[in-house]
């Protein structure tokens, strides 16, 4: 059986994709330290232990206790229609190179996860051991506040009897600890674990030992935890290994049952980057409208061994294919009313059906698009910067923020995977018949250069490692609904990158920037300015103010971009062209006011979102410190709408540092009417 790969193998190494922005936490979460301090906490990166970013912090202290103090990046999300798109920049680097470059075959994928938010009170609290707890625990995705990875309860490698499979999932549950991060569920590292790897996939001369044994034929099989890239099935979180490596995945990634209160998504393909000839595969694969198939083994458990109908048939299990689904509409009772809210929706597709063919129960289920499909940018090998585009930056992607019709807040994770290939066999076409002996690489062979004397030079070939993936993601951020005022309107999200230090202390990581530094818009679009920080950086690194914290703010500059001065807020012409729909009675004063200082001053003056004593008139508190020092790491920022054309150069004063760093951009603004004729 043939599936289309994109990526192949891992193993240990050193390099490496570093997310950018969002910001990639290669498994960093809150520790002080320059390397990580559990590179199996939630997936498997592949990546230098120095590499990530930690978790944001709402305040001026360290807090690792107390995970309410984190700070979730909060992105509103694009609307209904054709002309309310929400603009979020994916950034990334690679070591290996990409796109053109012709030393190397390669892709990126990128994906996203979401679940309901829900209330406080759904965060898992503690370790109490009632049905509800636990499955919070279970389910609640959490960047968590302690860096150690979740407990596995595997069971017996013998497929178990019903009465001990559901008593271990009892105890499995149990076991996961609301202090401890968690993306993927238990029960998908369940079905990994008992799911057969796939036995047509190429796996050159790496032989992967059976760790399972199935009672209706009593044989032993390797699991799909194990690959040719992780041949030993190591586990990281509760990360799948098989479905890791491997793009477009041939079974439905959904988490487990489905679940009312949580509606968790499965994996939602954002962008296919590579090769535009493997387009056509790709979205005829893709699980966002591409239905896949599972064998259940129905009273026992929802997964079985088999990868095949045959197979699944022989274990006496059913067959059952499943909607991939973006979030199922369960307010909705009627076809008719169902129809309604698909004709209104220019993205998603909106359709009644069950969730599975074993269901007759119909609902009203929203499918993600189709993914994006696109060249890869070229980059060069052995080196962590910028793609080969006008102008330089490192890797990007334009990623349009999904639409949720539910009007449910949503809490998600995005993961960027990048697979690498060589020329030495067609990776398309190459399959299990090129296994072990036919081979068309081995580990470490030494090759004879002459005929009819020995020149016998080794190469270094690691065959777990020929065709191999990488991946960063982001911390946990909020996808919200948006209010009224925004209907109608595209939204840009100006973020800011890295952290403290200097290019060598940080390196993999970056300095700070803005993303994008060069926004452009239409007159009418919306422009959301956050930023995420943290007090938790390495202690002794370059930077302004108070040893290893984050401050950033935004201010107009009072010069072109190679100045260094900012703008006196009444002479500012931005802030006199824009509209808080956040704080929607905040003068222009206010928002540059609050902006400049970080959110220190929720304005200059009260009003309705700023309380008298936290404006900068009515302060009560100390005065803000002129380096930002008892500023938040972190602020939500304001959603403003641009109202009319220019060009506004703007800087952070603390981090802009002329010969050290440069932390400037510029938001251009162009009427319709000229964005017509250009």
């Amino acid at each position: 059986m043939k599936f289309a790969l994109l990526a192949m193998l891992l193993v240990g190494g050193h390099a490496d994709i570093f997310m950018t922005n969002p910001k990639g936490s290669n498994n960093r979460l809150n520790e002080n330290g320059v390397n990580r301090a559990n590179g199996a906490r939630l997936f498997d990166s592949q990546n230098n232990n120095k590499g990530g970013y930690n978790v944001g912090e709402r305040g001026v202290e360290a807090n690792n206790e107390d995970h309410t103090q984190q700070f979730q990046i909060e992105y509103y999300g694009s609307g209904a229609g054709s002309d309310e798109k929400s603009h979020l920049v994916v950034e990334w680097a690679h070591q290996h190179g990409c796109g053109s470059n012709p030393k190397v075959q390669c892709n990126n994928v990128i994906q996203y996860m979401c679940m309901n938010q829900g209330s406080e009170e759904d965060y898992p609290q503690g370790d109490g051991d009632g049905e509800e707890d636990t499955k919070e625990r279970a389910n609640y995705m959490r960047d968590g506040t302690s860096t150690d990875r979740q407990i596995h309860v595997p069971g017996s490698s013998r497929h178990e009897r019903t009465y001990e499979y559901r008593a271990r999932i009892k105890k499995a549950h149990a076991a996961i600890t609301a202090d401890r991060g968690l993306q993927e569920s238990f029960l998908w590292y369940d079905m990994c674990r008992y799911r057969e790897a796939n036995a047509g996939l190429f796996r050159a001369d790496q032989k992967l030992q059976n760790d399972r044994k199935s009672n209706f034929d009593n044989k032993g099989y390797p699991s799909s935890r194990k690959t040719r890239q992780n041949p030993g099935g190591a586990r990281r979180g509760f990360e799948c290994p098989e479905e890791r490596d491997y793009y477009p995945y041939w079974e439905p990634t959904l988490q487990g049952p489905y679940d009312p209160k949580y509606q968790r998504t499965p994996w939602i393909d954002v962008a296919y980057l590579g090769d535009t000839d493997n387009c056509d595969n790709i979205l005829k694969n893709s699980f966002n409208r591409h239905n896949k198939h599972r064998c259940v083994k129905p009273k026992l458990r929802d997964y079985g061994k088999s990868i095949h109908r045959e197979g699944c048939k022989a274990e006496g299990g059913t067959w059952v294919e499943f909607e991939s689904y973006l979030e199922v509409l369960e307010q909705v009772n009627s076809e008719e009313e169902c129809k309604e809210i698909a004709a209104k929706n220019k993205f998603n597709l909106v359709v009644w059906r069950p969730l599975r063919s074993d269901s007759d129960v119909k609902k009203c289920i929203v499918k993600a698009p189709y993914p994006a499909c696109k060249k890869a940018a070229t980059t060069r090998n052995n080196h962590l910067g910028n793609a080969f585009t006008d102008p330089l930056y490192s890797t990007r992607f334009d990623m349009q923020l999904p639409h949720f019709p539910s009007g449910e807040a949503k809490r998600c994770v995005l993961r960027v995977r990048y697979n690498i290939t060589t020329g030495d066999y067609d990776p398309a076409n190459t399959f299990a018949d090129s296994n072990r002996a036919n081979s068309p690489v081995t580990n470490d062979p030494t090759i004879n250069i002459l005929t009819g004397e020995t020149l016998g030079l080794t190469l270094a070939i690691n065959t777990a490692q020929f065709g191999r993936t990488f991946q960063d993601r982001s911390h946990i951020f909020k996808i919200l609904p948006r209010t009224e005022k925004m209907a109608g309107n595209h939204l840009h999200n100006l973020n800011v990158r890295g952290q403290r230090g200097n290019i060598v202390q940080n390196f993999p990581s970056v300095e700070y920037d803005f993303v994008p530094d060069k926004l452009k818009m239409t007159s009418g679009d919306l422009v959301h300015i956050q930023w995420a920080g943290y007090n938790t950086n390495p202690a002794g690194r370059a930077g302004e103010g108070t040893d290893a914290t984050d401050r950033n703010n935004f201010v107009q500059m009072a010069g072109n971009l190679d100045t260094s001065y900012p703008e006196l807020i009444d002479k500012s012409d931005f802030w006199k062209n824009v509209k808080s729909l956040t704080a929607p009675d905040a003068t222009p004063k206010d928002i540059a006011v609050s902006l400049a200082s970080a959110g220190y001053y929720c304005g200059y003056d009260a009003h309705s979102t700023c309380p008298v004593e936290q404006s900068l008139v009515g302060n009560t508190r100390d005065p803000l410190q002129g380096q930002l020092n008892n500023a938040n790491a972190s602020y939500s920022g304001h959603v403003l709408k641009v109202k009319g054309s220019g060009r506004y150069h703007y800087m952070c004063t603390r981090n802009n540092n002329f010969t050290n760093r440069s932390q400037k951009g510029t938001i251009i603004v162009k009427e319709k009417e000229e964005n017509k004729e250009n």
